[in-house]
């Protein structure tokens, strides 16, 4: 005798809902991305040149600290 489980789920094909949420999770993802960023650079531009250089920072580093790039 056969059985067929009916409450197993396929995983990979999501309804309409699940993928506006998941539209929605990746927009809300690059909102807080984009305001990490820009707080960021903020910060390290209010700083003094003297401040930068004492954590090892010039002007120039800032952009890519802010992007999430490495500098050293």
């Amino acid at each position: 005798m056969a059985a067929f489980d009916t409450t197993r789920t396929t995983y990979g094909s999501t309804g309409l809902f699940g993928r506006i949420g998941t539209h929605f999770v990746s927009a809300a993802a690059a909102v807080i991305s984009w305001n990490d960023a820009r707080s960021t650079k903020n910060s390290l531009s209010s700083l003094s040149d003297r401040e930068l250089a004492d954590i090892g920072l010039c002007r120039g580093d800032i952009d890519d600290i802010a992007a999430g790039k490495s500098v050293f």
